[in-house]
């Protein structure tokens, strides 16, 4: 348990807020990257896993929601100062997520968009790794970002291959 003098001196409530701004800032970036991502996705040459273009917004909304608590309570619990690496790799796999899609659908990138999925699917592991040695909560809301992230990769690599 991190000492009081290593505790957030913000209102958790505030704290929380923060997290999902900067989450929904990823998610919004990504939206905007992707407005006809519907169109591109479905022209697209897909493997046969490929999930329905309206399995995505549904899927990102849960899991963003899940990744704005699991930084919170990893923060709530030991502040910056006691969890700045941290803290800082969820800085970094938020970076590499907002970056995906419009490396993706906007730039029409897919095997640059790989080389980044790739980097966040380690990003994120290791990220769970050292969350789970401070908040075991924290480490398993990341889980399904994990599996969901790692299908993406294969898809995204189907779609460089396909494409």
């Amino acid at each position: 348990m991190a000492s009081i003098a290593s505790r957030p001196k913000v209102n958790p409530v505030l704290g929380l807020v923060v997290f999902v701004a900067a989450v929904a800032v990823v998610a919004v970036l990504g939206s905007l990257a992707s407005m006809s991502a519907k169109t591109e996705y479905q022209a697209l040459e897909l493997p046969a896993f490929a999930p329905p273009p309206w399995l995505f917004g549904p899927v990102w909304t849960v899991l963003y929601v899940m990744i704005a608590v699991s930084g919170w309570l990893v923060w709530r619990r030991y502040g910056v100062a006691g969890a700045k690496a941290e803290l800082g790799l969820y800085a970094v796999q938020l970076v590499l997520n907002g970056l995906w899609t419009p490396l993706f659908f906007a730039a029409d990138l897919y095997t640059i968009a790989l080389v980044d999925i790739l980097l966040l699917l380690g990003v994120i592991g290791v990220l769970i790794a050292r969350f789970w040695r401070k908040d075991k909560a924290a480490a398993w809301l990341l889980v399904p970002y994990l599996v969901w992230v790692g299908y993406a990769t294969a898809l995204n690599a189907a779609i460089v291959v396909l494409n």
